[in-house]
């Protein structure tokens, strides 16, 4: 653990008046307390006294002010501590009872995508569950890298893993960071935040050319015995959470962007039969 990520868990464990915690966020989204003010449908005046601690939120107040700023789930269970009042949303594991549908639900997705590859990662991008598709393309990589947890971000960026077979890593690895960048700005999470330290450490080439103008989206071209895959993706989140670990659940389903790849993934389909 990084000196910098210590010192980030041990702030985040120290109690913090609920003003400071609404302003951080404020802030974070880039937001002034008139335009936070406006969306929430209170006044100004009032929100600043909220922040300085001259006045005390309410439970619905904090709810409103943590929807608007588009607090994750966990976080709002620490704004509304911060306040004084219990948390809202609980946080099950995944074989919880009350998961049972939100589990079938993803399992039947990932099998219904086959002969694609399809997985569900947690909010720090490690492996929940896989189809059939995903372990084929994995041939070859340590075991060392495949322990658990298995981050999926990891073994796109590791010289011993993926990164020494996907053709076009520049452009794909560059995507991948864009979008953990971006997560790490919503949810300021500080293992999200190192690990994004980590990747960068990684000796992963500039972008040299920007993408191709017949593309639609950036693919994911992997080398695999001889062949050139290519894949474009999708990302599906639950839409309507309350629990927390299901809200940071994701599913990345990858498609063939091609003819070649589209037959290959069937070869490969039919010999796991």
């Amino acid at each position: 653990m990084s000196a910098h990520t210590a010192t980030a868990r041990t702030e985040r464990t120290q109690p913090v008046h609920i003003g400071d915690h609404l302003r951080e966020w404020r802030q974070r989204r880039r937001l002034s307390q008139l335009d936070l003010a406006g969306d929430a449908e209170i006044s100004a005046r009032h929100l600043s006294f909220v922040e300085t601690g001259r006045a005390a939120p309410s439970r619905d107040m904090v709810l409103k002010l943590a929807e608007r700023l588009q607090v994750p789930l966990r976080e709002r269970n620490v704004l509304l501590v911060a306040a004084g009042f219990a948390p809202a949303f609980p946080q099950r594991l995944l074989d919880d009872p009350a998961l049972t549908s939100a589990r079938a639900a993803i399992e039947l997705v990932l099998k219904a995508h086959e002969p694609n590859p399809a997985l569900a990662i947690d909010r720090h991008w490690n492996l929940v569950s896989a189809n059939r598709m995903v372990m084929p393309l994995l041939q070859g990589i340590p075991q060392r890298l495949l322990g658990q947890p298995t981050n999926v971000l990891r073994l796109a960026f590791h010289p011993e893993a993926l990164a020494a077979r996907t053709v076009n890593l520049a452009e794909w690895c560059s995507h991948l960071l864009e979008r953990l960048h971006r997560q790490c700005q919503a949810t300021a999470d500080p293992e999200l935040l190192e690990l994004h330290s980590e990747l960068k450490s990684y000796p992963i080439p500039a972008r040299s050319a920007p993408l191709a103008s017949d593309n639609v989206a950036i693919p994911f071209k992997l080398r695999l015995d001889g062949e050139v895959l290519s894949f474009i993706s999708t990302t599906m989140i639950f839409g309507t959470p309350v629990d927390i670990t299901l809200s940071e659940l994701a599913l990345e389903t990858f498609f063939p962007a091609d003819e070649l790849t589209a037959d290959r993934l069937r070869s490969m389909a039919a010999g796991l039969e």
